[in-house]
């Protein structure tokens, strides 16, 4: 089965506040097998546009992935980052090719 994915482009404006959304989303992301493959570092973007910061994280399956996003937990991390920071986040199925 293949492995489910958060991408996600975004910037954030108030560091410190951030640092509470990191915290409160770390539960959601274990429950559901989440697993950091990128979180910020360096990146060259050559072609498009994209926020300033990118992440990905892996999950088990897709299922995971959308259930994850859509839990209690997450919802209420995700609320912490209101105003503080702005994200484009898609969810996508790997390939197994």
């Amino acid at each position: 089965m293949p492995k489910g994915y958060w991408i996600a482009h975004g910037r954030v404006d108030d560091p410190d506040a951030y640092d509470l959304y990191r915290a409160a989303n770390a539960a959601p992301l274990a429950e559901y097998g989440g697993r950091f493959l990128v979180r910020g570092g360096q990146r060259s973007v050559v072609e498009g546009n994209a926020k300033p910061r990118t992440v990905v994280i892996e999950f088990p399956d897709f299922q995971a992935a959308m259930e994850c996003y859509q839990s209690d937990g997450y919802q209420a991390a995700m609320r912490l980052r209101e105003g503080i920071s702005e994200s484009d986040l898609v969810i996508a199925e790997g390939w197994e090719g």
